[in-house]
């Protein structure tokens, strides 16, 4: 068997919900995983049948609403058998130059895990300005040795199953791979802002938790002076106090990061981060006016012709 088409002893693990048009290109990139696992939260499209053609085992997760999200329980129950693992979204893909990198990185005892950069996609451009590269995610590890942080965001609705933005805690040490992963989802804007805005519902909490003074426990940590991820982490908790937060991030975006150089897809770009952090501060405003909840009847007791003619008194 040849150096190209020899398989890599890694078992790669995809989360997937009404993925049909990302998975093809998704399954092709990653052919020369040893193993790959698609666990689907029982999505009304072809993923399943588009999943099986390629050969990939599908595990169906059912999320009871509480931890863990899909990630974490893959890690937990999925029976792999190679020792690394490699986490890649739908809407990603591993390049051959990568696998050749993983390939003989996995070989180096010294590293438990390592970072992989991504190149973000937006209409068909490349963003390579505005704060989006690099972007560093810690997606290739020996699956015993590292779990997804918990955030405690999954009181929240709306967030989806399986974790967004949270970072795997690894022991041992971590390395950066060279090769860049891709980052091109195939659906349109429609589907951008339909997820963002369950984002938004994600991170409005992460907001209100820090500003609660909630402690690192269970968490990658925020440091000044840590890994690239720790550092964002540690700036996150300065950004969340300070005001008009979506127009700052237009400006960051924008012109102190340049993302205008990134030409009409950028500056697109950086309407719709704007527009999303505005989502945010709207829904961290409506939890801190519900106590930590999204909208809620705070007095369920009320009758019928109460709760029609008299307003619900909320604690300010």
């Amino acid at each position: 068997m040849s150096k190209m088409t020899a398989k890599v002893p890694v078992s790669v693990l995809i989360p997937a919900l009404n993925e049909e048009l990302n998975l093809p290109a998704c399954l092709e990139s990653v052919a020369r995983a040893d193993e790959i696992f698609v666990v689907d939260s029982q999505s009304s499209d072809r993923s399943i049948e588009i999943s099986k053609q390629y050969g990939a085992n599908v595990v169906q997760f059912h999320f009871n609403g509480r931890w863990p999200k899909k990630k974490n329980w893959s890690l937990e129950n999925l029976p792999f058998r190679n020792e690394w693992v490699l986490i890649v979204d739908c809407d990603e893909r591993i390049t051959p130059e990568l696998w050749d990198e993983i390939e003989q990185a996995i070989k180096d005892k010294n590293f438990n895990g390592y970072y992989l950069n991504r190149k973000v996609f937006f209409l068909g451009k490349w963003i390579r300005y505005g704060g989006k590269y690099p972007d560093w995610n810690l997606r290739l590890f020996r699956h015993k040795l590292g779990r997804y942080e918990n955030l405690n965001t999954e009181d929240i609705p709306n967030t989806g199953d399986n974790e967004v933005h949270e970072h795997v805690i690894l022991q041992g040490n971590v390395g950066y791979l060279k090769e860049d992963m891709l980052h091109i989802d195939f659906r349109d804007i429609y589907h951008w802002l339909q997820r963002h805005n369950r984002y938004s519902n994600w991170e409005a909490r992460v907001y209100y938790n820090l500003l609660a003074g909630q402690d690192d426990n269970g968490t990658i940590g925020a440091n000044l002076f840590g890994d690239a991820v720790q550092r964002k982490r540690f700036l996150k908790k300065i950004w969340v106090r300070l005001p008009f937060k979506p127009l700052l991030r237009f400006v960051l975006f924008y012109f102190i990061r340049l993302g205008f150089l990134d030409g009409q897809a950028g500056y697109i770009y950086g309407r719709l981060l704007s527009q999303y952090e505005y989502q945010i501060g709207v829904k961290l405003y409506e939890l801190r006016q519900f106590g930590g909840q999204l909208n809620v009847n705070t007095n369920p007791q009320m009758t019928d012709s109460k709760t029609n003619s008299e307003p619900v008194k909320v604690k300010l």
